[in-house]
């Protein structure tokens, strides 16, 4: 019988084990916890969600919905779990974090085919098949011998932040409502609205706020897309309400008209008891934080039961390293998946564990690959990633701008009718290929 040890148990690694393991394949599961926890990490289980608990948008009008979409079809572990505990957000797909990553956890260790070890994987074996899924707080000894083994090239970096989390009951309802932006889906977010004043208060405290020491941190080295709240408000006055305090598409209940700008709270956990402050990745200290965030009316006097932390991230020079199917140009044997190849996001590493073992238990069981094009979200990722980035190379979530265009008239659509039919036709193309392969898909 074939078999793949697996290195790390992330949402990536998880996926990979997950559709090794249920095509006959013998897994052995390696993940440092919880032996050794990273600073970002608060439990043992197996795929935790350490910033944010959303999943983003829903909807096939745009990219995250579509991918989500694709990998419920491909029998999608992850999914499975997301959509047995998701929690109201709106248009958006949140989840319950720790039912969530318990849920993973428990497939995983009850399934015949998959064996755990736990404590930290130093190098990358030197024969066998792997599956490398390690993420953005790969350990020193790991990432040095993975230089080692490219023939030392230089692996890049940037920094990602969690945002904090606060307890519900202790939220100030009488400077708050729920609503969603433009009424879209129900009202599951708490907005706190700020005047005028109250915001060029909360600006001036947090542009000038004291971070905590991270070594070698630079506000150019923050990746585009988490970056911390201090950092966007250091870019200028108006730039929090173009980002995360837009008031666009709210209206305040109490005067019927849009605040000036307000901080948007997600459910975290299911029963609603814990709230995160979306967008509010941070790198200030935690004495910082409960000063300047609690200058927010509603969170005045609330209690913040996790602080946001940040750490830094790697991530290898995709284009220039791994194949169409994260797989090691100079040994194939061996293949990377999740954030530490250049994928951004919850989904999109996932979705690139799902991809990397399909291709490798296709390899190992002598059938041929399956293999998506441009005109699906997973087979654009996986594009992009290994070669289809421009110049300086950067993590990316999914969207529609690196799949396949529509053919020539299609941009006469509306921006949403046009997104819907790019969907439209990934998800055609995705079923055609899985009945090309006759790919078997996990049965969850």
């Amino acid at each position: 019988m074939p078999k793949v040890k697996v290195i790390g148990a992330g949402l990536a690694g998880s996926e990979a084990a997950w559709q090794l393991a249920c095509r006959g394949i013998e897994v052995e599961l390696c993940d440092m916890k919880p032996e050794s926890m990273s600073p970002a990490h608060h439990s043992g289980n197996f795929g935790e969600l350490v910033c944010s608990n959303s999943l983003r948008g829903a909807g096939l009008e745009n990219a995250p919905g579509l991918l989500k979409e694709e990998l419920r079809r491909l029998g999608s572990l992850v999914m499975y779990a997301a959509d047995r505990h998701r929690v109201a957000a709106g248009g958006a797909l949140a989840v319950d974090r720790e039912l969530f990553s318990r849920e993973i956890t428990e497939k995983l260790t009850s399934h015949s085919g998959i064996t755990f070890t736990g404590g930290e994987v130093s190098a990358i074996p030197d024969s066998g098949d792997v599956i490398v899924a390690t993420g953005p707080l790969t350990s020193g000894a790991l990432a040095q011998d993975i230089i080692r083994f490219f023939g030392g090239e230089d692996t890049l970096s940037f920094y990602d932040a969690a945002a904090p989390i606060v307890d519900a009951a202790t939220i100030d309802m009488n400077s708050a409502f729920f609503a969603s932006r433009y009424n879209k889906g129900t009202a599951d977010y708490i907005n706190c609205p700020m005047t005028e004043d109250e915001y060029r208060i909360f600006w001036e405290a947090l542009k000038d706020a004291k971070e905590a020491a991270v070594h070698g941190f630079e506000d150019k080295k923050v990746f585009e897309g988490c970056m911390p709240v201090e950092v966007m408000a250091r870019r200028g006055y108006e730039t929090l309400r173009y980002g995360p305090l837009k008031p666009v598409g709210l209206s305040d209940p109490r005067s019927s008209q849009p605040p000036f700008a307000v901080v948007q709270l997600r459910k975290d956990n299911r029963e609603g008891t814990l709230y995160n402050l979306v967008g509010f990745q941070t790198h200030l200290t935690f004495g910082e934080q409960k000063r300047v965030f609690s200058m927010i009316p509603a969170l005045r006097n609330a209690d913040f039961v996790r602080y946001g932390v940040m750490h830094r991230n790697t991530y290898l020079n995709s284009p220039k390293l791994l194949g169409g199917f994260y797989e090691a140009k100079i040994c194939p044997r061996v293949s990377f998946a999740g954030q530490m190849t250049g994928v951004e996001g919850y989904i999109e590493s996932a979705a690139s564990g799902l991809y990397a073992a399909a291709a490798m238990a296709g390899r190992l069981l002598g059938v041929a690959p399956f293999k998506l094009g441009s005109d699906t979200a997973t087979g654009a990722l996986a594009a992009y990633i290994s070669g289809g980035a421009a110049g300086d190379f950067q993590p990316m979530n999914i969207n529609f701008g690196i799949m396949t265009p529509l053919s020539i008239g299609a941009g006469k659509l509306k921006k949403r009718d046009k997104n819907l039919k790019i969907s439209e036709r990934a998800l055609e193309a995705l079923d055609k290929a899985i009945l090309r392969a006759g790919l078997d898909i996990p049965q969850n």
